[in-house]
């Protein structure tokens, strides 16, 4: 395969990472019984039988980050620097998720006791740190993207990616917040789709300004 084949390859992982996280997301959460987007955050879904599919979800898609990552560095390494990095950490994030999966809560898997869990393990605890960072990690990557579209020319990509970074940084923590309650769980599901959301419109625009196949 040529090598700017190659690098498009890699940029359509960005394009396609946030769909299909989502999309497999979404639909463990209709078939699985006891789990309410009202209530549950997609990462309780690694718990119970059938659990293995989120975590395979969490492990495939920090992968197709890091294809997006290893894309935009063929395109413009030193100017995206930054940005690569938090998505890099982002990436990694993904995968201590997926290895210590959060506690049952709320009901789910059923038989879980409904309400706040008084007590974390471990694992939860760690997950919670992983959840913690990769968000994080995203609204950094937003804000370097901000300052390597600045440096590209790109003014409108520049302020849509500093605009994603507050969205991602205060919608989860404030989601965080208030998890127990609805609205507190559709901020945290604002934050997951404008982070994927920005990935894919940066990948695109990488993907655009990448040389032709042809050439």
């Amino acid at each position: 395969m040529a090598p700017a084949s190659v690098t498009r390859s890699l940029l359509g992982y960005g394009l396609l990472v946030g769909p299909f996280y989502l999309a497999l997301g979404v639909g463990q959460g209709l078939v699985r019984d006891g789990f309410s987007f009202a209530r549950h955050p997609l990462s309780v879904l690694a718990n119970g039988p059938g659990g293995w599919v989120q975590t395979a979800n969490f492990v495939v898609s920090a992968l197709m980050v890091l294809a997006a990552v290893a894309g935009i560095a063929r395109v413009d390494a030193e100017r995206s620097r930054g940005m690569r990095t938090a998505l890099v950490v982002y990436a990694l994030g993904m995968l201590v998720a997926a290895v210590f999966r959060t506690d049952p809560i709320d009901g789910f898997p059923p038989g879980t006791p409904l309400g706040t869990p008084t007590t974390m393990s471990t694992s939860g605890l760690v997950h919670l740190v992983a959840g913690a960072m990769t968000f994080i990690a995203m609204a950094i990557a937003c804000w370097a993207g901000a300052r390597t579209m600045s440096k590209r020319g790109e003014r409108g990509l520049s302020r849509l990616s500093l605009f994603a970074g507050f969205v991602v940084f205060f919608a989860f923590f404030g989601g965080a917040a208030f998890s127990s309650s609805a609205g507190g769980v559709a901020g945290i599901w604002l934050a997951v789709v404008v982070g994927w959301a920005w990935l894919a419109i940066v990948s695109r625009y990488f993907y655009r300004v990448s040389p032709s196949p042809s050439c």
